[in-house]
């Protein structure tokens, strides 16, 4: 007798007869590998001076939890690829506002590194 997820009944190995991944197994892997995506992301943005390098931290982040909305689209329901493009649209206005800025500062002060520039200083 199947499921209502189309897996047999007492399968514990999430694996259809067919060879599939149940969707809620891969979701067991997704919710347990994207976060160490997202804490990967967020180290660098604490630790990196560069900022080039920070700002690809922050498109991790912002990657690792797309992906998340995907997966629980997958299991649950199509709105999460909703809010997947609404996250796109956030980081691509960040990443050209971002490197807009850091070329202007480059221009000013030939460096990226964080910790050398001041320019908002008086």
């Amino acid at each position: 007798m199947r499921a209502a997820t189309g897996a047999v009944k007492g399968n514990a190995t999430g694996v259809r007869r067919d060879g599939r991944q149940d969707g809620f197994a891969m979701l067991a892997i997704v919710v347990m590998v994207l976060p160490i995506l997202f804490v990967i992301g967020g180290v660098g943005v604490l630790v990196r001076r560069n900022a080039i390098v920070v700002f690809m931290c922050v498109e991790l982040m912002l990657n690792a939890v797309n992906l998340t909305f995907v997966a629980f689209a997958q299991a649950y329901g199509s709105t999460g690829q909703v809010f997947v493009f609404f996250v796109m649209t956030v980081a691509a206005a960040e990443a050209a506002v971002g490197l807009a800025i850091i070329i202007a500062l480059f221009r000013h002060r030939p460096t990226v590194d964080l910790k050398n520039i001041n320019v908002l200083k008086g």
